[in-house]
């Protein structure tokens, strides 16, 4: 892959983050975190995180509280997890796999065999039945392969983790590395791409795409919106 190819890969990403997951951050998640029915607020608690963070309990520092591990956390971070699949396609054009069980197919810049892959978002992001559904996946695969004659081995069958380092994989995922190999964060984009360093040129692609965001002001709007709907509630 050449300097322009790469290039390309980095825009396309930063456009995708750009439409498909900082939109749905600010005009979605944001908007609802706004709002006191999306929390299950427990009374005894939300004082406590106020005056933690912030030193005091009036409702502008309880709606900080609530409102920065949702939408610096779990939020977008679900939003990602469920657009994995959308990014790769949106990068590379033609990977996608008719396979089941298999999300796309590439061929690895390390060994040049064509690769079956299953892709996760981090890891921690399967349990044991995902373990079992996956083996049952590409054993079907191989038996299939036998039969019309098709040569793929264990290593070709892999699951690639978009994100994190193999140190912090989860034990469903070790467990499941024992028979077919996963693949996570710099080594499966070095893999998919043949970029050593393209897993964090994506991380850096994707954190400009905040500098173009008013993000401190969202958080401010949001904040505002929520300890009105605190204040209304739970101060009388």
């Amino acid at each position: 892959m050449n300097v322009e190819q790469r290039e390309i890969l980095l825009k396309r990403a930063k456009e995708f983050f750009r439409t498909e997951i900082v939109q749905t951050h600010i005009e979605k998640s944001c908007k609802k975190a706004g709002k006191l029915k999306e929390y299950n607020v427990n009374p005894f608690l939300f004082k406590y995180l106020a005056n933690f963070l912030k030193g005091n309990d009036e409702p502008e520092s309880i709606a900080e509280a609530l409102i920065l591990p949702r939408i610096l956390g779990s939020s977008i971070a679900t939003t990602f997890g469920m657009r994995i699949q959308d990014l790769i396609s949106v990068l590379f054009e033609g990977l996608g796999s008719t396979t089941p069980g298999i999300d796309i197919e590439f061929i690895d810049s390390t060994d040049n065999r064509k690769k079956y892959c299953q892709l996760k978002a981090g890891p921690n992001t399967i349990n044991y039945d995902d373990v079992t559904t996956i083996v049952n996946h590409f054993s079907d695969i191989r038996n299939r392969a036998r039969t019309n004659n098709l040569r793929i081995e264990l290593d070709d069958l892999i699951v690639g983790v978009i994100y994190g380092e193999s140190s912090g994989l989860s034990s469903h995922y070790k467990k499941l590395n024992q028979t077919f190999p996963v693949y996570v964060g710099q080594e499966f984009w070095y893999r998919l791409t043949g970029i050593t360093e393209f897993y964090y040129e994506l991380i850096d692609a994707f954190g400009e795409v905040a500098l173009e965001m008013d993000g401190q002001n969202v958080i401010k709007n949001t904040i505002k919106s929520l300890a009105e709907d605190i204040k209304r509630n739970y101060f009388k």
